[in-house]
This record gives structure tokens, sequence and C-alpha cells, in this order.
């Protein structure tokens, strides 16, 4: 499960909340509410390194010994001694001076793909290079499923579709159902104990 907590809440994506990142105690409450444990991770994102609403994130996430990632630009940036693991990004100045949403924005935004994706791959919703855990519900994602059933198990379009259909549109049921020959309700039952395709298929 991922999580955002950013300061000002879900409103401020829409419209901008000014001096709501200046709130070291409310980033502290903000994490405190989702009780963070050793078994979670925060990853804390600031560009200049020195936000206090994401200080007080951190900091409560540290004092329950959680493991934290730190994302900055700034390599003097206090997150790098907050964090367990600091990723800093040399991006240089920005062309707009101030204008953090370009190159630091940009160069952040690749660094959260990464590591959701790496996040992603681990929670089991990746077989090889395909999106396995896809929601088939618009006809563009089921024929992405029928595609997938046919490059991991080799059947034709339509039989892809018939076995889909088996599975009520489940693409890792489908493939676990058609790799091992069990019914819809066992893989289903194998996959809420292992969701590792990989792991229950010994490949991948």
């Amino acid at each position: 499960m991922a999580h955002a907590i950013m300061a000002g809440g879900e409103r401020a994506v829409f419209r901008a909340k000014e001096g709501v990142e200046d709130d070291y105690d409310e980033g502290n409450r903000a994490m405190r509410r989702l009780r963070p444990s050793r078994k979670d991770v925060v990853v804390g994102i600031s560009a200049s390194g020195v936000t206090p609403f994401v200080r007080g994130a951190v900091a409560r996430a540290r004092a329950s010994k959680t493991p934290i990632v730190g994302v900055t630009c700034d390599a003097r940036s206090e997150l790098k001694q907050l964090a367990d693991v600091a990723i800093v990004l040399a991006v240089g100045p920005e062309v707009i001076a101030g204008s953090t949403r370009l190159k630091a924005g940009t160069a952040t935004k690749v660094v959260l793909n990464m590591l959701t994706t790496a996040g992603m791959v681990r929670a089991g919703k990746t077989y090889g290079n395909l999106m396995v855990d896809v929601r088939s519900n618009s006809e563009k994602l089921r024929d992405r499923a029928r595609r997938i059933i046919g490059a991991v198990t080799g059947l034709e379009y339509d039989a892809a579709n018939a076995l889909l259909e088996r599975a009520q549109w489940n693409v890792k049921a489908a493939i676990l159902m058609q790799k091992t020959g069990v019914s819809r309700a066992r893989a289903l039952s194998r996959l809420r104990v292992e969701p590792r395709l990989r792991k229950l298929l010994g490949s991948g």
C-alpha cells in the first residue's frame, strides 16, 4: 500500500495553499495519524531539503523507528542526516530561479517512478515485464489482458478470452489456472497467500 501526504492535504493538489509547507508540527501530526512502524518505509521529498512540513513528518517517522528514504536536490540538506538512505539529485540551478517544478521536479518524478515501480514489482503486480495485476474494466484493458495471457501462456486471442472469462477477468488467476490446471477458486486462494506469480510458478 502506498499513501501520499502533502502539506495542505488533498485540496492543495488542485489549489495552492500558501505557507502550509512551513508547518513542522502539522507534518509531524500527519505522519503520527498514519502510525508508521518498522515494517513501513517513509519517503521524504524536499527539493531544498529544509521544508519544515517534510522535516516534521520525517522526524515523527524516525521516532517510530520507521526506515526513511530522503529525496532532495541539495547535497547539504538536513534530510541527508535524517534519512537512512539519501537520494541527492544534482540538477544544478533552475532555468527560472526558484522554480523547482522544472529540473528538480522532473528529476524527483523520475526517482519516484523508480521507487514505486520497484515496489509494485516486489508486491507481485508484474510477471516478467508484464503488468499482470491489470484491472480489466474497459475494452482497452480487456484487450491488454488477452494479449498478456497470450504472451505468458501461448494461447491464441480467442482462447485467451475464454480463459479470462472463466477467471472472471482476473489475469493472474487466469495465468495460474492455465499453467497449473487449478480452478479459479484455488488460484485465488494461492494468490492470497503469495501474490507473486514468479514465486508460484518458479519463473518470470
